[in-house]
């Protein structure tokens, strides 16, 4: 079986939110869906009920905290807790993007002496992604 055509390594990725691109100011970013199942089982061999809910997508972001630049992301989400933020994520410039529309939350501030000062935040999205293929 050959090799998946589309396989990639995520680089040189774009993370924009609103306007402004922090690609440079995140280490990971993942689009996750949850989507619960329930399993029914009867009192006979085959008598099985299954339901497959809707997906809930969350937005996972682990990045550098930049609270001394105003345009940083870490102080872009903390100020802005609570409101729509629009998303746009391409794993590899130029290719697949997704969009979609998250609810802000608020990020740690410091960390342990000697290190960087990191972040990680699950946001909730509204609604499912768009994939939108290059033009």
């Amino acid at each position: 079986m050959a090799a998946p055509a589309g396989a990639y390594v995520l680089r040189d990725a774009l993370v924009k939110i609103e306007a402004t691109d922090y690609a440079a100011q995140c280490t990971s970013v993942m689009l996750t869906p949850e989507q619960p199942t329930q399993t029914l089982r009867t009192m006979v061999p085959d008598g099985i009920v299954q339901d497959v809910d809707s997906a809930v997508w969350t937005l996972s972001i682990n990045g550098i905290q930049d609270y001394v630049e105003a345009q940083g992301l870490a102080r872009y989400l903390t100020e802005m807790s609570g409101t729509d933020v629009d998303l746009e994520f391409e794993p590899k410039k130029g290719g697949v993007k997704a969009t979609v529309t998250a609810v802000a939350k608020a990020v740690p501030f410091g960390g342990e002496q000697g290190a960087f000062t990191t972040f990680s935040v699950e946001l909730p999205c509204k609604g499912a992604p768009v994939f939108v293929d290059p033009a």
